[in-house]
């Protein structure tokens, strides 16, 4: 096999569909996201504007939603899915409507992760569906279930009812043979999450992977738990399928192990985070006919491990059981990149009404400002490609 490597510094393929005005206005969001003051107070000022009513929903439309938003609706995200098609980038839906508590909110919300499901199998852009069990279920409803205790009878109720909308949703997904992730929670609510998954995937993914887990594997325990799942499903004759993350929630799991005094379940550093990692999608991928997996990672040097792994194992860059994927809006270097070298690989396109997005956008910022280096390491590269079209003449 002949010596390869992947260069995630081309920023010339990184931004080729961006204009020049869009490049400019990436840089400048992501200038003023690298404060965290800025950040901090930026993101209070938006959650207080909007509950007060004041008329910012246009100016956050035309910034922050726009560099990480598809847009409102399934249609106007129509574009963005076409944009990244044409570089050969999937786009995975994802309706982030997220903190409510209203039966007929869950209920809406599962229709309209219906109507994803079928926008994907319609659209060869769109390779995967995707939900969280807390767009469908009450949180504090999971909470009870995953410390064991007792449901009150209406309680008991309404449980059987969130069940019954993942099992709607994972089942019209299977009946048309689209791939959906079901994406992870709060560790204190994620036991639940688990069980339905492993369910699901035992009864739906018999013949090819369809239901995949998320896995996170910022906590301690969770490259034990894919070894298990593993051989849970190579005991039960399924397809084991997992996106595995590092993260979503870290200081919100610290802040709340301090609080009420038990053990974190988050490794005790990054280190013991990427080891645990890069563990992983080595161990996926020795087990790549049983396992599907999907990398969702902005980590370069995990993105280039995989990537590199694939190509000395002789295993198609391809291969319809590994995936790459990123955030919409970010590491555009690593998704554009591995586009070009035949990789699979999507972008996240979170969309929803401006004010339903906005939690989603205020962790995401919060995370961004938290993962160190990480907005920097976007302004250097949108800086590099700036320079490199200066040079050449073709930025006015």
């Amino acid at each position: 096999m002949s010596e390869f490597k992947i260069n995630f510094q081309d920023t010339e393929t990184a931004f080729a569909d961006k204009s020049n005005p869009e490049l400019k206005e990436k840089f400048w969001l992501f200038k003023l996201m690298n404060s965290p003051i800025l950040t901090e107070v930026g993101t209070k000022l938006t959650d207080v504007s909007l509950r007060l009513g004041l008329p910012v929903k246009g100016l956050i439309k035309r910034t922050v939603f726009r560099q990480f938003c598809g847009g409102e609706t399934i249609e106007e995200c129509q574009q963005t899915i076409e944009k990244l098609g044409a570089s050969h980038i999937g786009t995975i839906l994802d309706y982030s409507v997220e903190g409510k508590s209203a039966e007929t909110v869950f209920e809406s919300t599962k229709n309209e992760i219906v109507r994803t499901i079928t926008r994907a199998k319609e659209d060869g852009n769109v390779p995967f569906a995707v939900f969280k069990v807390t767009g469908v279920a009450r949180f504090e409803i999971l909470e009870k279930v995953n410390d064991g205790k007792e449901l009150l009878k209406g309680e008991a109720a309404e449980w059987d009812r969130s069940k019954a909308r993942v099992n709607e949703v994972c089942t019209y997904a299977a009946s048309i043979n689209q791939p959906i992730f079901i994406d992870a929670e709060e560790s204190w609510v994620q036991n639940p999450v688990d069980s339905i998954a492993e369910e699901m995937m035992e009864k739906y993914n018999r013949e090819q992977p369809l239901i995949y887990n998320t896995i996170q594997l910022y906590r301690r325990d969770r490259l034990e738990f894919l070894k298990e799942s593993h051989r849970k499903a190579k005991d039960g004759g399924y397809f084991l399928a997992v996106k595995l993350v590092r993260g979503a929630y870290m200081e919100k799991e610290s802040e709340r192990a301090e609080e009420m005094n038990y053990p974190s379940p988050i490794q005790p550093d990054k280190t013991a985070t990427d080891k645990d990692y890069n563990q992983a999608i080595r161990y996926c991928l020795e087990n790549v006919e049983e396992i599907a997996f999907v990398a969702g990672t902005h980590n370069e040097e995990s993105t280039c491990a995989l990537a590199e792994l694939l190509h000395e194992k002789g295993i198609k860059h391809n291969h319809p059981h590994v995936f790459f994927s990123q955030l919409y809006g970010m590491s555009d270097n690593l998704s554009y990149v591995l586009a070009k070298h035949d990789y699979n690989v999507s972008k996240y396109v979170p969309y929803g009404a401006v004010k339903d997005v906005v939690p989603y956008l205020i962790r995401r910022a919060q995370e961004n400002t938290s993962v160190v280096g990480q907005v920097s390491r976007e302004l250097d590269l949108i800086s590099k490609e700036l320079k490199r079209r200066k040079s050449d003449g073709s930025l006015s």
